[in-house]
């Protein structure tokens, strides 16, 4: 059973469909006393990132996720803001993150001879940098982003993925029991389902 975190933002209908449709069951909540006691974790996220953390505070969501994720150890994947959540700190708020990967969010910075855009948003590959269980290493595959931070990891041995625009930037993190992505796998057909089922059969 993968637990999808309600915190009020968050594309969490598509993303608990996409769960159902690879065969893994899933459950929508925002209840604390369900998030401590959940057998895998997944942190969505669309928005702000004062106003989400400020959100996962107020709720009491922030203390059952530490409860679960770092105490018990439960398998935790955050998408796009939810993996923005994990780290110490960014520069789009003034809130802390949840702390758990040590690395600071920060603004796209592209100079102007570059010609692109922020947000990022479109299709992209990555490059993995080593062995995961999310996602395939022989495989080009590419996925959909719409972001404008990204994550910036102070230890190089968390980035499991990275993804170019303009530059290099972190798209795929992992430490321990705790994964995230810049990318929606919700959004990425194929290659998002199979993010999704690997995740579920950790």
């Amino acid at each position: 059973m993968i637990t999808v975190v309600d915190y009020s933002l968050g594309n969490l209908s598509s993303v608990a469909n996409m769960i159902r449709h690879v065969g893994h069951r899933c459950r929508v909540t925002g209840d604390p006393d369900e998030i401590v006691r959940a057998d895998k974790l997944l942190l969505p996220g669309v928005g702000a990132f004062d106003r989400g953390m400020e959100s996962l505070v107020r709720s009491g969501i922030s203390d059952a996720l530490s409860e679960a994720v770092l105490r018990r150890g439960v398998p935790i994947l955050g998408i796009c803001l939810g993996m923005q959540f994990m780290a110490l700190r960014s520069e789009e708020g003034k809130l802390p993150g949840l702390g758990w990967i040590n690395g600071e969010v920060v603004r796209f910075r592209l100079g102007d001879d570059t010609g692109l855009k922020v947000p990022h948003m479109g299709w992209n590959s990555l490059s993995i940098k080593r062995p995961n269980p999310l996602v395939e290493v022989e495989v080009r595959q590419r996925f959909y982003f719409v972001h404008s931070y990204h994550v910036v990891c102070f230890d190089e041995s968390d980035v499991i993925a990275t993804c170019e625009y303009g530059y290099e930037f972190v798209a795929v993190f992992g430490r321990g029991n705790i994964y995230g992505v810049q990318f929606h796998p919700e959004k990425s057909h194929r290659v998002g389902m199979s993010v999704i089922r690997r995740f579920g059969e950790m």
